[in-house]
């Protein structure tokens, strides 16, 4: 069916890694991201009618120049990048509002469930960022449990923190 490419990048909280397939623009586009060097991290959460039939890796992929910019404070670098990902209508609607949550504002559950349009909803919103495949890019990191605290994050509440710093020190800038 298809062969998907992937490559790491360093950042400051970690290794980078993004898995992009070819879009039918003939671009890359993200099936997964996340701090890890370890492909076999990001296959799993990659809905199965999208899994790749085969992993190339590459040396450098274009992605990671805009990674890159991002953690140089281009903080809206990362607003273009395609992202393809499935789902229910709720998630995938949920993870296109995930792209509209400002860098340095993040949001609540309950803040963001309501910006989902079902403020009901704060356990499914909390879903949306716990089964988003693309860390960064459809940036998850920007909601926070009620309350303040940082909730939880696949990649560790460390880089939860440092990349909610990074936008706060650089968002307006």
């Amino acid at each position: 069916m298809s062969t998907a490419r992937y490559a790491t990048v360093s950042t400051p909280p970690g290794p980078f890694t993004v898995v992009v397939t070819t879009g039918p623009d003939g671009g890359d586009v993200v099936l997964a991201s996340g701090w890890t060097d370890d492909v076999g991290d990001l296959l799993p959460v990659v809905h199965r009618s999208l899994r790749p039939d085969g992993l190339e890796s590459a040396d450098t992929l274009p992605v990671l120049d805009v990674v890159t910019a991002f953690a140089d404070g281009d903080l809206t670098a990362i607003d273009a990048v395609p992202v393809q990902q499935r789902s229910g209508p709720f998630l995938t609607d949920a993870w296109e509002v995930l792209r509209t949550v400002p860098p340095g504002e993040p949001d609540t559950y309950a803040g963001f469930a309501a910006r989902c349009g079902r403020p009901a909803a704060v356990r499914a919103a909390a879903g949306a960022c716990a089964r988003n495949a693309a860390a960064l890019f459809v940036p998850c990191h920007r909601v926070l449990a009620t309350g303040g605290g940082l909730g939880g994050f696949r990649w560790g509440t460390p880089v939860k923190r440092w990349l909610l710093d990074h936008e706060a020190a650089h968002a307006g800038s």
